[in-house]
């Protein structure tokens, strides 16, 4: 059984910073692409960041975050972090992070999603 467990979302003001990490745990052979995604009232859920695994990471971003927000990750606690920046009032969203991995009980990936984290942007 694998779990993705996303902590850091809150309410900050216009300008300020927030972290995001989620986890993944389980039984688990490999973790592939880690991302964050983000949902809006109203809207379709985006991808906000991406970050491959191997010898040579890769990191993308949304154009509306470039610049302000950071993805990395630390295989050895297979978690990834998401440092949000100069956040404004268009970043509030539901943050949900997903992981393309392989359980022990598989040999291929499959897509695992988290159960969300609210970040509010608001003065």
């Amino acid at each position: 059984q694998v779990q993705l467990v996303e902590s850091g979302g809150g309410l900050v003001q216009p300008g300020g910073s927030l972290t995001l990490s989620c986890t993944a745990s389980g039984n688990i052979r490999r973790i592939n692409t880690m991302a964050w995604y983000r949902q809006a009232p109203g809207k379709q859920r985006e991808l906000v960041a991406e970050i491959t695994s191997g010898g040579s990471i890769n990191t993308n971003y949304a154009d509306s975050v470039k610049g302000r927000f950071t993805i990395s990750r630390d295989n050895a606690k297979n978690t990834v972090y998401l440092q949000m920046n100069s956040l404004k009032p268009e970043d509030t969203a539901v943050y949900y992070c997903n992981a393309e991995l392989t359980p022990t009980s598989a040999t291929w990936y499959f897509n695992y999603w988290g159960q969300g984290t609210q970040v509010t942007v608001s003065s």
